[in-house]
């Protein structure tokens, strides 16, 4: 189901009351070669090729976020294992899989023949359910079209989630494309204070697996209503951060739950929005982090 951000949401009220969740596991992946050099997640080759997917990054890039993320299926890394039907998955994204939809346009408007290919990987779930597939995830699944807080809004559908009482884990996916002439055009058309979320500046994947605490052992925590909440601080406090847009705070977040090699010391990053999340190692004080990025 793709969920607009217009789309009446509930929630539980923001406070000390709501439960932590556990982020168990996170990876990140941004563009490769010298486009990518000394940002996180930043791939040493292009993407491996996933079968049945074809012409676009998108499926791919979920792909190889999510495998990094949750460990190759049926290995000894595998943090699925016998919890794939307790396991939901959320997808969230602004503009999808602009690629494979142009291209299908394109080849219509010219006048050749349809491929059945394109019209099965235009759907954003498509790829979710090879990776349900491949780890027996079969949980509820949520895809996101978010204009603005998209991070915010991503982290809220997993919470959302995790409060269903046959749900223990899910596994959150946050990815854009870099954006092409429609993309860029529509982004620029609604710009303005009241628009949308900033884009990356290239292709990015994050992915992040949540848990209810007393799932796992996560040494960071995602905290409802510990931060401002407020929608104004949008960008990101750290400039390494600010070329992947709405994803940033994402960006960050899975930074915290792996740190990058000689690096410094992860602390609490706030993520703009109305639920005012924190994500903030176990332990850690919430009120020192800063909008979008770490303090």
């Amino acid at each position: 189901m793709t969920v607009p951000d217009t789309h009446p949401r509930t929630h539980r009220t923001a406070g000390p009351s709501a439960p932590a969740r556990a982020l168990l596991s996170a990876a990140c992946r941004t563009p490769w070669g010298g486009a990518a050099t000394g940002l996180p997640g930043a791939a040493p080759v292009e993407l491996p090729r996933v079968t049945g997917f074809v012409t676009s990054r998108f499926s791919p890039l979920v792909h190889s976020v999510a495998t990094e993320c949750l460990g190759a299926p049926g290995s000894a890394d595998d943090l699925v294992g016998a919890a794939g039907p307790r396991t939901g998955t959320v997808l969230a994204t602004m503009f999808g899989d602009t690629v494979t939809l142009d291209t299908a346009t394109r080849r219509l408007t010219e006048g050749q023949v349809h491929s059945p290919l394109l019209f099965f990987q235009s759907v954003t779930t498509s790829i979710l359910g090879r990776l349900g597939q491949s780890y027996g995830i079969t949980g509820p699944v949520e895809c996101l079209s978010v204009a603005r807080d998209g991070a915010d809004e991503a982290l809220s559908a997993a919470d959302l989630m995790l409060e269903q009482e046959d749900i223990d884990r899910v596994l959150l996916v946050g990815v854009e494309l870099a954006a092409n002439e429609r993309a860029t055009w529509i982004h620029r058309r609604i710009a303005g204070p009241d628009g949308p979320d900033p884009l990356p500046d290239g292709d990015c994947a994050v992915a992040l697996l949540l848990a209810r605490t007393d799932e796992g052992t996560g040494r960071v925590l995602l905290r409802a209503g510990a931060g401002s909440g407020s929608p104004a601080d949008r960008a990101p406090a750290d400039a390494r951060h600010a070329r992947f847009g709405w994803l940033a705070p994402l960006v960050a977040a899975a930074e915290a739950v792996r740190p990058p090699e000689g690096g410094p010391v992860p602390r609490p990053v706030r993520v703009p929005g109305r639920y005012g999340y924190v994500v903030a190692p176990a332990g850690r004080a919430a009120a020192p982090a800063a909008p979008g990025g770490p303090a």
